[in-house]
Parts: structure tokens; sequence; C-alpha cells
């Protein structure tokens, strides 16, 4: 075999964002991770949701966003469609 190709192998304890800390074998020193079998939902059976970086919040915000940007074009298409019922009673009026 030849010499100083493999990786170095060590004890390493990895981090999960919940604290819980897993010891085990590998080419990494320290390791850092946001869910681990002690805090994920398949594990536990509870419902839990992981925000990372804000992507649930912001997901959040555009559909409030959205639903908001709807019932103005609504607004807008009802206060039209009623205008237009209005005017042409009032045209008819003023040719006769």
């Amino acid at each position: 075999m030849k010499k100083d190709i493999h990786p170095q192998y060590h004890k390493t304890a990895i981090k999960c964002a919940c604290g819980a800390i897993l010891e085990t074998g590998a080419t990494k020193k320290d390791m850092e991770v946001e869910i681990c079998s002690q805090c994920h939902p398949f594990f536990t059976g509870d419902k839990k949701v992981v925000d990372t970086a804000g992507r649930v919040e912001r997901f959040r915000k555009l559909t409030e966003a959205s639903a908001k940007l709807k019932s103005v074009k609504k607004e807008k298409k009802v206060a039209k469609v009623a205008k237009k019922k209005k005017a042409p009673a009032k045209k008819a009026i003023e040719k006769k």
C-alpha cells in the first residue's frame, strides 16, 4: 500500500442544534448538524418545522402578500363591473 494517501481517522463528536452529542469515527474532527435522530420528527413522532435561514417565514410572507394582491385585484374588478353596469343606464337615459 502507498503511504500518506489515506485520510486520518479520528474519534469525532457530532453536535446537533438540539444539543445532542453523538460520538463516532470520521475523517473530520468536529461536525455540527441541524437535525439528528434524537430531534427528527420521524424518530420522535412530533411535528416540528425546522426553519433554516428564515425560509418558512419568507414563504408565509409571500403567501400573505399574494392573498392581499388577489383581494385588491378582485375589489378593483368588482368596482369596474359595477361602474360598467351603472354607466350604460345613464347613457340610455341621455339619448332619449
